[in-house]
């Protein structure tokens, strides 16, 4: 609702009777009509322009000049006849209360603001909103305008007199027209909240409400009911040695987490599902005429295609403060399902082996590798002492000490020889024969001693290269002392690895069997319908604030 600017100085011009106009009488001056202030400085009148004739049907009455003499009554009249219409009277009774007149009636309203020089039919010029204080300037150019509007004159339209308009009776206060007026905008603002509801539901229905019940539609009535069979099983050690310290306040099963977590990548490969469809036959389950559309496979479906499907139906969790991996296979026929999860626990199994048999093997064929290049580098040992053990002297020094004791024999027999000959020479007549025989034996016992000494003179000059030969063969011997050690530490490791392999056997044990279910598990109706609700109001959300925000952007 719009209301007219209200300022405390109203100035008001009378307008110029039609008389006036036409006999050339000056108009009379304008009042200025304050709240209480004095009257404001008269402004010069100017002549009416002399109105153009127009048709008779169209011409509009003009008021007459307010009268000094006649009766209320006879203006009152002369005012009825004059046919102006309801809403001009209202408005005059309007401008009569908020210029403090006391009227009676509308009519009454009408000769008391022509009695106080106001037209309650022309329309407010914004200029004589100005105050008089104004500049110089502001004066003159709003007296310009004050003369052009005097010079136009504005009166109600006239009615038939045949037709029965007659204006209404009905007066309303200002307090009424106000509670009308809320009383409009209430209505409005209740149809735009009206529209802007039902604006918001019908997007709703749109992007909520419909794909919501699309969704509820193909959960209960044309999605394929689907079996889900349960099965768990176990990856543990063969024989399992306790820890000290943090280690034994652990599961034992967390050792053997690596294991775990092989056979379950393993079981989610693509790998597992080529060996599943060719030995129960995988594809050809879920290409099935009987799966809805949405869930079934093509005739003849790609690797890639069906391993989609395969991580949607086939579900397998670890757990590693239990150490069991839990599997879910889901299908269209129970036993179809259950087959499925029999197969995929016989892989899990034969992974298993294969896993720790190559571990048991790595490490055996490392253990045996390092006994057979210590066997190797000990009989390399053994031939170079025995090598060296023959081109050289075992003991020189033993065989210095022999020759000495040999020449010391010598000297003894040769000393022996000399008293014998001696012996004999000493008798007057001796035995030619034996002289000739102990001579001998003098003289043969000198050549053994010179030879010996000759010998034992070698021996000395050689001893050096005798000493090297004995260093050699100590260092031969402590290299075959060492290759002793090393082929005993790789016997040992080797027993102790067979150990070791034996406790590091991996095995698998089922927990929980799979078994058919009678009731189907999948589709869950109900949940599935409320969370396509949820997803479907969050993107609808989402969106909304986008556009909210986007909108509030561009407008500032």
């Amino acid at each position: 609702m719009t209301t007219k600017p209200k300022a405390k100085k109203f100035r008001i011009r009378r307008s110029v009777p039609q008389s006036a106009a036409e006999t050339g009488a000056p108009a009379p001056k304008p009042r200025v009509v304050t709240g209480g202030a004095t009257p404001a400085q008269p402004v010069e009148s100017v002549q009416p322009q002399q109105a153009a004739p127009q048709p008779a049907q169209a011409a509009t009455p003009k008021p007459p000049a307010p009268s000094t003499s006649g009766s209320p009554d006879t203006d009152i009249d002369a005012i009825k006849r004059e046919g102006l219409t309801g809403r001009q009277l209202r408005l005059a009774r309007r401008m009569a209360q908020k210029h403090g007149l006391a009227a009676t009636s509308d009519y009454d309203a009408v000769r008391l603001l022509r009695n106080a020089g106001i037209d309650p039919f022309q329309r407010t010029n914004m200029l004589d909103l100005l105050p008089n204080d104004q500049g110089s300037e502001g004066n003159e150019e709003t007296g310009k305008s004050n003369k052009m509007s005097i010079g136009r004159i504005q009166l109600p339209q006239t009615m038939p007199v045949d037709k029965a308009n007659l204006p209404s009776t009905e007066t309303r206060s200002p307090a009424e027209m106000r509670a009308m007026e809320i009383g409009e905008i209430q209505k409005d603002i209740a149809r735009r909240r009206r529209r802007r509801l039902l604006l918001l539901l019908a997007r709703l229905s749109a992007f909520v409400f419909l794909p919501t019940i699309f969704a509820a539609w193909y959960f209960y009535g044309v999605a394929t009911p689907m079996y889900a069979t349960k099965s768990a099983f176990l990856v543990q050690q063969a024989d399992s040695t306790g820890g000290s310290g943090l280690g034994s306040l652990l599961p034992s099963q967390l050792n053997a987490n690596q294991d775990a977590i092989a056979v379950q990548d393993y079981l989610t490969s693509k790998d597992a599902m080529i060996r599943l469809d060719s030995d129960v036959g995988f594809k050809s389950h879920f290409s099935d005429q009987s799966i809805d559309p949405i869930q079934r496979l093509d005739p003849t479906p790609s690797n890639e295609e069906a391993y989609k499907l395969y991580k949607k139906f086939v579900k397998i969790g670890y757990d590693p403060t239990e150490g069991s991996v839990r599997m879910e296979v889901i299908a269209a026929d129970p036993s179809v399902a259950t087959a499925f999860s029999r197969a995929l626990i016989t892989y899990a199994e034969e992974r298993v082996d294969a896993l720790s048999q190559r571990k048991r093997e790595d490490q055996m064929r490392d253990a045996r590798r390092s006994l057979e290049e210590a066997k190797d580098e000990r009989r390399e040992a053994q031939l170079a002492l025995v090598e060296k053990q023959q081109n050289a002297v075992v003991d020189p020094d033993g065989v210095i000490a022999s020759r000495r004791q040999q020449i010391s024999n010598v000297q003894v027999q040769l000393q022996e020889k000399e008293l014998q000959l001696a012996a004999l020479l000493d008798n007057t007549r001796p035995n030619q024969a034996r002289v000739e025989g102990v001579k001998g034996d003098v003289r043969r016992l000198e050549n053994l001693l010179a030879n010996l000494e000759a010998q034992m003179r070698e021996a000395t000059e050689g001893e050096a290269s005798l000493a090297a030969q004995a260093a050699e063969i100590q260092i031969a011997q402590a290299d075959l002392a060492t290759a002793d050690l090393i082929m005993q530490s790789a016997l040992q490791t080797l027993k102790q690895t067979e150990l070791e392999a034996s406790r590091q056997v991996r095995y698998l044990t089922t927990s929980v069997e799979p078994v058919a279910s009678e009731d189907a598990s999948y589709p869950r109706s109900f949940e599935n319908t409320i969370l396509a609700f949820l997803i479907f109001s969050g993107i609808y959300l989402m969106i909304s604030l986008t556009a909210s925000i986007l909108r509030e952007q561009v407008s500032s």
